[in-house]
């Protein structure tokens, strides 16, 4: 395997890898998860549909066809992310040392490169990048 190969793994797998770990806090209604979701005024209802969210862009990210969708999807849930830290969360989150937010920019940025990468296939971006 050489750079050319292993490359776009990395690219599907970090964020595929970073969305599906947290699904495990979301699902079993983890304290942290559940402490974030009620300071947005979402608890339960937006934990559990954003954790399904997340699991169907970590799938989508692998099926050739599809990354570019997981890849806009991922953004999106990451813009989220991004901006609920900024707002009402705060970087930290009860004393993670920015973890969480680290770690939604790191998915945000790997999903920002693979839509960059495939914005050949996105309909919309399709017609403005012939």
């Amino acid at each position: 395997m050489n750079l050319k190969s292993i490359l776009p793994l990395v690219l599907k797998a970090v964020p595929a890898i970073i969305l599906l770990q947290t699904l495990f806090f979301k699902f079993s209604a983890a304290p942290e998860s559940v402490y974030i979701f009620e300071t947005l005024g979402l608890e339960p209802i937006g934990r559990i549909g954003i954790g399904i969210l997340e699991l169907i862009a970590a799938i989508l990210l692998f099926i050739p066809k599809t990354t570019w969708l997981g890849a806009v999807l991922g953004l999106g849930l990451m813009v989220g992310a991004i901006v609920s830290h900024l707002t009402k969360l705060g970087v930290v989150v009860q004393n993670d040392g920015g973890t969480l937010f680290a770690l939604a920019l790191t998915t945000f940025v790997f999903c920002g490169i693979l839509t960059w990468k495939h914005r050949h296939q996105i309909p919309i971006m399709n017609k403005l990048f012939v």
